[in-house]
C-alpha cells in the first residue's frame, strides 16, 4: 500500500526524469503520474473478459484514503456482476437531471433577463430553502407532498409570503423541466389553496401633504455625506426604484436635455426607461458632478468609487434622521408620489409610465408604447415644485391637471 512518502518520492522521480509513471497501491488501484502537474487515481479491472480503467479523481484533492474507498465500492459492484463504469455513468446522468441541476440551468438562462436583485433573491431562496430538501432528488420524481412539506417549514416561521414566493420559484423550475422533457408535470399546480394566504405588505409612505412637508424638512436637514444628502433629495424629486438610484451612472445622464436614460438590464421590466428631469434635479446633478463626475457611478459607495452606494445607506440615513421604517421607507417614496399625483388628477397612465410599471392591460400597454416625454416632463416639474412648496410651507400652487 502506498504511503504519502512513497507518493512524494515517486512524483519527484517522475518529474526529474520527465517520464510518465504508475505507482500501485493494490487491488487494481494506482496513481498515474504524468509530469509536470497531472496526478490521477485510476482503477484497473476486468469484466466480461475485457480490461477497463475507471478514474477516481486527482491527487491530492482526492486523498489516498478516499481513492481506496472508491476502489472498494467499485469492487463490490464487480462482485455483484455490475460494471462500475456503467454504474457511474447512470449515476451521473441521474444527477444531471436532479432538481438542483435543472434549477441551476434555469437560473443561468435567466441571469440576463431578470433584474440583478430579483435574480439574486430567487437564487438565495432556492439554495437556502429548497436544495437542502429536494435538490438531489430526480426532478421527474419530485412530488406535491415533498414540495408542500418544505413550504410548511417556511410557513411555521410566520413567513407566509416567502413560502408563496418559494412555491412560485419551484413552479418555474418544474415548468422548465417539463419544457425540456425532463418531467411530465408541475406538482405545484396541485398546491393551489394549500398555503396560508399571505398579507401583502405595502411600503411605508407619507401621503398626507402636511406630514409630507414636515418629512421633507427633516430630509433636507441631513448633513452627512454630500453624496447621500443629494441621493435622498434625488429620491423624492424623481422617485425611482432604490436600486435604479443607487446604480445610476453618469453615462446615462444628458443634463443638457434634462434626461436620464436607463438601459433595459437595470429595469425590473427589462425595457429601457427614460426619465425627464426637473430643474431642481439638474441643479443637484451639477452640484454633484465635481464630487463624483470622474467616476462611473453618480452615487458611489463611501468605501470605493468602483462600487455603487450601499442598499442600506439611504435606509440608514433615514433612521439617523429619526424617521422610523413604519413611517417612511426609501421605496415608499414611489407610493407617496403615485398617490398624490393621482389625487391631483394627473393621468394614471402617465404616472404608471413614469414609475416604469409594466401595464397589465394590452390596450393601455399599446397606448403607453410612446415615451410621452413632454407630458411627463410637465408632470415631473410640477411634482418638484409641489414638494418644494410643501417643504418651504408655501401655499402650494394649483395642481396642473393632465387628463
Amino acid at each position: 500500500m502506498l504511503t504519502e512518502v512513497a507518493i512524494k518520492r515517486a512524483v519527484r522521480e517522475a518529474t526529474t526524469a520527465n517520464a510518465r509513471r504508475k505507482v500501485f497501491d493494490g487491488l487494481g488501484l494506482f496513481l498515474l503520474i504524468d509530469p509536470p502537474k497531472s496526478f490521477g487515481w485510476r482503477f484497473k479491472y476486468r469484466i466480461a473478459g475485457r480490461e477497463k480503467l475507471l478514474s477516481f479523481g486527482v491527487y491530492p484533492e482526492v486523498p489516498t484514503v478516499l481513492a481506496r474507498e472508491r476502489r472498494d465500492e467499485a469492487r463490490r459492484h464487480l462482485a455483484a456482476g455490475r460494471d462500475p463504469s456503467v454504474i457511474r455513468k447512470a449515476t451521473e446522468n441521474a444527477n444531471a437531471n436532479d432538481f438542483r441541476s435543472v434549477a441551476k440551468e434555469l437560473l443561468a438562462a435567466q441571469a440576463t433577463k431578470l433584474d440583478v436583485g430579483t435574480h439574486a433573491q430567487k437564487t438565495a431562496w432556492l439554495e437556502k430553502r429548497v436544495f437542502p430538501h429536494i435538490g438531489r432528488h430526480p426532478i421527474a420524481e419530485v412530488s406535491a407532498p415533498q414540495i408542500l412539506a418544505l413550504l410548511r417549514k417556511i410557513e411555521v416561521t410566520g413567513r407566509h409570503e416567502t413560502a408563496r414566493r418559494v412555491k412560485t420559484a419551484i413552479g418555474e423550475v418544474m415548468r422548465y423541466a417539463v419544457a425540456c422533457g425532463l418531467a411530465t408535470s408541475d406538482p405545484t399546480a396541485s398546491l393551489r389553496g394549500a398555503l396560508v394566504a399571505g398579507t401583502k405588505k405595502s411600503f411605508a409612505a407619507v401621503t398626507e401633504p402636511e406630514k409630507l412637508g414636515a418629512l421633507l424638512r427633516v430630509i433636507w436637514s441631513y448633513s452627512g455625506q454630500p453624496t447621500t444628502e443629494i441621493a435622498l433629495k434625488f429620491a423624492f424629486y424623481v422617485f425611482p426604484r432604490p436600486g435604479e438610484l443607487r446604480k445610476a451612472e453618469w453615462a446615462e445622464f444628458d443634463l443638457k436635455s434634462a434626461l436620464w436614460r436607463l438601459p433595459p438590464e437595470k429595469m425590473k421590466t427589462r425595457k429601457p426607461h427614460t426619465v425627464p428631469l426637473s430643474r431642481q434635479v439638474v441643479a443637484l446633478m451639477k452640484e454633484l458632478k465635481p464630487l463624483t463626475g470622474d467616476g462611473k457611478f453618480v452615487f458611489p459607495s463611501v468605501r470605493s468609487v468602483d462600487r455603487p452606494l450601499s442598499e442600506n445607506t439611504l435606509v440608514g440615513a433615514l433612521r439617523r434622521l429619526g424617521i422610523d421604517k413604519k413611517e417612511q421607507t426609501a421605496h415608499g417614496v414611489r407610493a407617496a408620489a403615485s398617490t398624490l399625483l393621482n389625487e391631483q388628477d394627473w393621468s394614471p397612465d402617465l404616472i404608471e409610465l413614469q414609475l416604469a410599471h409594466a401595464p397589465k392591460d394590452l390596450i393601455r400597454a399599446a397606448y403607453n408604447r410612446g415615451l410621452r416625454i413632454d407630458e411627463r416632463r410637465k408632470m415631473m416639474q410640477h411634482w418638484a415644485d409641489y414638494i418644494d412648496d410643501l417643504r418651504l410651507q408655501r401655499k402650494a400652487h394649483a395642481a396642473i391637471r393632465s387628463k
